[in-house]
């Protein structure tokens, strides 16, 4: 079930989409030329569904405003059924911001919200496509690991990466507690 508390938002940022962000997500979205219309649809409708159900859709969002409107976001959510672990759905930075330091902000401050939520890890996944070079760079700069690896997932040839991040939050231990040895079976 999706956590419905709102934490404190970091000084820049905003988390309540308005519907002026309906266009603003497809335009910073469509701008950096790696989405298919049928993915930009998708980024629409989650802002769509936020902004009609509030926080009971599951989705959380976090803006960078500029004086043009969004010039970046994420959204993410409460993996269901689990203990502690987020999705993250989208990150993305419109193209005339890329290399501003948007995205490791907005990554940070979105970290900081899940924290705050009670979240323990972050999960997130991309494609392998030589596009997504510097998107899978970026994660590991950020300090995600490669946790998987689903080949042909997207298309011949395009496998969907998982990343994974441990935070500081309450459920955080979880994997780091020792895991008890397995049974051995000895020859008798």
């Amino acid at each position: 079930m999706p956590r419905s508390v709102e934490t404190s938002v970091p000084s820049g940022y905003r988390s309540e989409p308005a519907p002026a962000d309906i266009v603003a997500v497809r335009d910073v979205v469509t701008s950096s030329g790696f989405f298919s219309p049928a993915e930009i649809e998708v980024a629409v409708e989650l802002v769509e569904e936020r902004l009609a159900k509030g926080l009971a859709s599951g989705y959380h969002f976090l803006f960078a405003d500029g004086k043009e409107g969004a010039r970046g976001y994420t959204c993410f959510g409460e993996v269901p059924a689990t203990v502690g672990s987020y999705d993250l759905y989208w990150i993305a930075v419109h193209e005339s911001e890329r290399g501003s330091g948007i995205g490791r902000s907005l990554l940070a401050a979105t970290e900081a919200e899940i924290d705050g939520l009670g979240g323990a890890r972050i999960w997130v996944e991309t494609s392998s496509r030589d596009l997504y070079v510097p998107t899978r760079a970026f994660y590991l700069a950020c300090g995600y690991t490669e946790a998987a690896r689903l080949p042909d997932f997207y298309g011949k040839g395009d496998a969907k990466v998982v990343f994974v991040k441990a935070l500081s939050g309450p459920e955080s231990g979880w994997h780091s507690e020792s895991a008890p040895e397995p049974e051995r079976h000895r020859d008798r």
